[in-house]
């Protein structure tokens, strides 16, 4: 089982900033592919960036490509969204989610984690 914390979510007015953690932990061998999701109310969850193992490629949705950037400290089986110029419909729940080897060998997708809220003032 892996478990995901995700946390670094808050208010900030339009313009602002962010950076959000999410850090795996469990039985974990290493971790794969590591995404940032949002899910805004009334809608469906939507993936934001995601990362490869070794941090060599990314791939962001057009709405955020240029404002957010997504990093990973495997060291501390850990992925990051640093959110810059943040827009009102930036707004809503953030969750991680990853792709590990775990200690077993085998390769599993996470559960979902409990989520962090980001809100923008306009």
């Amino acid at each position: 089982q892996v478990q995901l914390v995700e946390s670094g979510g808050g208010l900030v007015q339009a313009g602002g900033s962010l950076r959000l953690s999410c850090a795996a932990s469990g039985s974990i061998f290493s971790i794969n592919a590591m995404g940032w999701y949002r899910q805004a109310p009334g809608k469906q969850r939507e993936l934001v960036a995601a990362i490869t193992s070794s941090g060599g490629s990314t791939s962001y949705a057009d709405s955020v490509r240029g404002r957010f950037t997504i990093s990973r400290d495997n060291a501390k089986n850990t992925v990051y969204l640093q959110m810059n110029s943040l827009k009102p419909e930036d707004t809503a729940v953030y969750y991680c989610k990853v792709v590990v080897t775990t200690t077993s060998r085998v390769v599993e997708n996470s559960d979902w984690g409990q989520g962090t809220q980001v809100t923008v003032s306009s």
